[in-house]
């Protein structure tokens, strides 16, 4: 295919999609607002990875940080409006995978 035919969004959609990690985060999250050690653990990911995907989807809007002042301080990240939007496509991955391929 010619990539002069390739739409620059739908590049950067799937740029941004294919990173490692980044889908199992959006992904977690659906679930609603989660604290850090919680994505961490349940997807097995390193501190330092998901703090640099945590920070690349809140810079595209995708993933809001929430600080609650409390002792000791509470984070939360949870997906904004723009990233909710994706539940429809996660959802249609999922439902591929569980048709399509093998465990």
């Amino acid at each position: 295919m010619d990539k002069s035919l390739i739409c620059p969004r739908f590049e950067k959609a799937i740029s941004l999609l294919s990173q490692r990690w980044t889908g199992l985060i959006i992904y977690q999250l659906l679930n609603g607002p989660q604290r850090f050690c919680n994505i961490e653990s349940s997807i097995g990911i390193s501190g330092k990875v998901l703090s640099d995907r945590l920070k690349d989807l809140e810079n595209e809007g995708i993933v809001k940080r929430d600080v609650y002042p409390e002792t000791p301080v509470r984070i939360e990240y949870s997906l904004t409006k723009k990233g909710l939007a994706m539940e429809p496509l996660m959802k249609e991955i999922e439902k591929w995978s569980q048709t399509w391929l093998e465990a």
